[in-house]
């Protein structure tokens, strides 16, 4: 069978949780005897034209000038190539820009779209924004012949919304964690003598409210957060935030550094509202990390009883001041780090994928 993914920036992944999908999933059906293409942008630093069996196909990617437009240029030259190619099933890892180009995919290639989390709720876009991203919701549902989604949540919203069947697949996350403990040298940080988030710095990841609530307590332990500054929201938080005992620390992709950074914190904080089942929140279960999480439907699915929960920065100051005791700190740690083993671990995100594209 001949797959291609499109809709990341590409791999190896130095960018997020789709980039990170598209890498496991992509060598793993190549290691089963699958053709696989990844299409990279342009702008992907990675030279190669191929990554561990996996064919790399590079196309023009003009958003480093053109903003956000460029984005709906890639994927036009991406779905374009794709035209000429004798691909069964196109992987399409989201939809934002992609969905315009919809029409636009061979007719005889299987498309399935993997639906991500709910994009036009994100409070970053404005209201023209989200109304158009409802509509490219609405194409990519139209124009796929399979639909994924990565959490129970998603998968009855499109139900509900579409009347159209889904496959929920959740990403994966390995089941053999590897650390490296230097991180905590080269930031001046003691094991469990710090706070932690690890995310893009957008307002609905609830990062503002996690900093107040963490201020709130008048704590001398450190906050440690790692997120790129480099955007208008991220520059906003290190300017408002710059005399507190907070230390911004830009993105890292080495996954050892972060295991071990969720590893050791005394609490991880994961304020994610509106994505599905989050990558970086199964990596911080798979690394024995205490997680308090945003109270929303698509953490609770994953996390359960195993955590605790916030809606605001007042309950951020309680979590912090009224820490739990060792025994259900231990509980929650394992139990959520057997979810990971038994449900999210990467074999068997593989092989959901791998039947599911079989079967159509």
């Amino acid at each position: 069978m001949n797959i291609a993914i499109i809709g990341t920036r590409g791999i190896p992944n130095n960018y997020g949780g789709f980039e990170q999908l598209a890498e496991y999933l992509s060598v793993a059906l190549v290691q089963q005897g699958f053709s696989v293409s990844v299409y990279n942008s342009s702008l992907h630093p990675y030279p190669s034209k191929q990554f561990k069996g996996v064919k790399i196909i590079t196309c023009y990617d003009p958003e480093n000038w053109m903003g956000t437009v460029g984005q709906f240029i890639y994927d036009w030259n991406c779905i374009w190539h794709s035209r000429q190619q004798k691909y069964d099933v196109i992987l399409q890892l989201g939809y934002t820009s992609s969905s315009v180009w919809s029409f636009l995919f061979p007719k005889k290639t299987k498309v399935v779209t993997n639906m991500d989390g709910l994009e036009w709720k994100r409070s970053k876009y404005g209201a023209l924004t989200k109304c158009f991203l409802k509509y490219a919701e609405k194409w990519a549902v139209k124009y796929s012949d399979a639909l994924v989604a990565d959490s129970i949540g998603i998968q009855r919203y499109i139900k509900h919304t579409y009347k159209k069947e889904s496959s929920y697949i959740a990403y994966g996350t390995t089941e053999t964690v590897i650390y490296n403990d230097a991180i905590l040298n080269d930031y001046n940080l003691l094991r469990e003598n710090y706070y932690l988030i690890i995310a893009r710095l957008e307002p609905e990841n609830n990062i503002e409210c996690i900093i107040e609530g963490y201020l709130l307590a008048q704590q001398k332990l450190p906050l440690v957060i790692i997120g790129s500054t480099q955007t208008k929201f991220g520059n906003y938080l290190k300017q408002k935030y710059a005399s507190t005992n907070i230390l911004f620390k830009e993105t890292l992709y080495t996954i050892e550094k972060l295991n071990s950074l969720r590893k050791h914190c005394k609490i991880y904080f994961h304020g994610h509202s509106v994505g599905g089942t989050n990558p970086s929140l199964l990596e911080a279960m798979a690394s024995n990390a205490f997680i308090c999480a945003h109270d929303n439907e698509f953490n609770k699915a994953v996390l359960q009883t195993d955590a605790v929960y916030f809606k605001d920065e007042f309950h951020i100051k309680e979590m912090i001041l009224n820490w739990p005791i060792k025994d259900e700190l231990l509980s929650f740690k394992l139990n959520n780090f057997e979810k990971t083993r038994m449900l999210y671990s990467w074999p068997k995100i593989v092989e959901q994928y791998q039947h599911l594209f079989i079967n159509i």
